[in-house]
């Protein structure tokens, strides 16, 4: 079994910074990729950013890129979304997920475990 805890989320005025953690607990951690996804009210989840198992690589939706980092530390068995420069249209529970492989994958489809969400609300 394999659970993850968000957390870091919370009220930021516009340009602000955040950063989200998500720890796991349970096993194969660190032979997994993750993603971070977010769903605003009234519309679907959407990708945010995900890395591969090792951290080499990562993608980014083109809405994020440039001003969110995603990394990880497999010793901790935690992943991170820093995200800089924040904007109102970035506000929705922000969850992360643990991918079926190794690879980057950005549908919902290919991760089969989540977490509960944090709520991010940035401020205009």
């Amino acid at each position: 079994q394999v659970q993850l805890v968000e957390s870091g989320g919370g009220l930021v005025q516009a340009g602000g910074s955040l950063r989200l953690s998500c720890a796991a607990s349970g096993r194969t951690f660190s032979s997994s990729a993750r993603g971070w996804f977010r769903q605003a009210a009234g519309k679907e989840r959407e990708f945010v950013a995900a890395i591969n198992w090792n951290g080499a690589s990562t993608y980014y939706a083109d809405s994020v890129k440039g001003r969110f980092t995603i990394s990880r530390n497999n010793a901790k068995n935690t992943v991170y979304l820093q995200m800089n420069s924040l904007k109102p249209e970035d506000t929705a529970v922000y969850y992360c997920a643990r991918a079926g492989g190794i690879g980057v994958v950005i549908t919902t489809d290919e991760y089969d475990y989540w977490g509960q969400g944090t709520q991010v609300t940035v401020s205009s």
